[in-house]
């Protein structure tokens, strides 16, 4: 199987003629505007865009549908740190009923 070379354009200026030619239509404030229509067509070179750090909005009907968004923008995950440190703070278990309790006592006022 031929191996497909990765096309890199000169600068963020540059464009594939595809997208130049399509109608894409730039709004201040939301990037550039593309119809679903146009973003299956031209999927490929729309992923070159916004890798190159520009933000795409698809829409169809002319209603906002999604948002094409560079990687590197994403928020960052808060990272879990587990349940040891909050159970570590946890003040010792003085007595008192126990969930199985609870949860019978309940049940039975209840009539089931």
């Amino acid at each position: 199987m031929k191996r497909k070379r990765p096309v890199t354009y000169l600068s963020a200026e540059t464009e594939p003629a595809v997208l130049r030619d399509s109608a894409a239509v730039t709004w201040s404030g939301l990037g550039e505007v593309v119809s679903v229509r146009i973003a299956k067509a031209t999927l490929s070179a729309l992923l070159e865009k916004v890798a190159a750090g520009r933000e795409v909005l698809i829409t169809s009907d002319g209603r906002p549908k999604a948002r094409l968004v560079p990687v590197e923008t994403a928020k960052p995950r808060k990272v879990f740190s587990g349940s040891a440190a909050h159970l570590a703070k946890m003040p010792p278990w003085a007595g008192g009923p126990d969930s199985t309790d609870l949860i019978s006592e309940d049940r039975d006022a209840r009539g089931w």
